[in-house]
């Protein structure tokens, strides 16, 4: 469900986009942002880092949109929020010696691992151990995933049309992530324990 929240700015983007044009998918894409913010903050009672960020960014890029009359501003909201998580995951790895793919899935995984436990109570509790190796290795694929997201989007928003980008934007970059998705989970499950895979 939470990811599905995650999407509704988007997809509400890409509807208004369609019905009307790109300005007012662009004060649609603000207000679901900060809708989207409002729901985080009284669901957790806090709204993360990320959220700030990226709704920062929809603001200042989608306000000049709309003010310019000028749709290379919000075209550039992408780039700058792939750029940002790719430079999150370097920095965090080489300044701080954090992984952060392997917090955000050892996350997931050990949930994985409680909600097996509790269904079988017979068997013993087993823990998915996988070589640091890979996840150094699913630390760079998301880095380079992501530099090249944000590329491949500003490289589109100027060679393409407005309808292309917009449909790259929703469908393209969400295709691109899904499959990144399957590769990392197809890359971690040999290591999960039997009964989990």
């Amino acid at each position: 469900m939470s990811t599905l929240i995650e999407y509704i700015p988007l997809i509400l983007f890409f509807a208004v986009y369609k019905m009307v044009d790109i300005y007012w998918a662009t004060a649609v894409l603000i207000a679901a942002c900060a809708i989207q913010m409002a729901y985080a903050y009284f669901k957790e009672g806090k709204i993360g880092t990320r959220h700030w960020v990226f709704f920062a960014i929809a603001l200042v890029l989608g306000t000049m949109t709309i003010l310019f009359r000028d749709e290379h501003f919000i075209q550039w909201k992408a780039t700058f929020v792939y750029a940002i998580l790719a430079l999150t995951l370097i920095v965090s790895r080489c300044f701080f010696n954090k992984n952060l793919v392997q917090k955000a899935l050892m996350g997931l995984l050990d949930s994985v691992a409680e909600k097996q436990n509790d269904t079988n109570t017979d068997a013993s509790p087993e823990s998915i151990l996988v070589p640091q190796k890979v996840w150094e290795q699913l630390n760079v694929f998301w880095v380079v995933l992501f530099s090249a997201i944000a590329a491949l989007n500003i490289y589109v928003a100027y060679n393409f049309s407005l309808d292309f980008w917009v449909n790259f934007k929703v469908f393209g970059l969400m295709g691109i992530t899904f499959v990144a998705i399957i590769f990392t989970i197809a890359r971690l499950y040999r290591y999960f324990p039997d009964e989990q895979s």
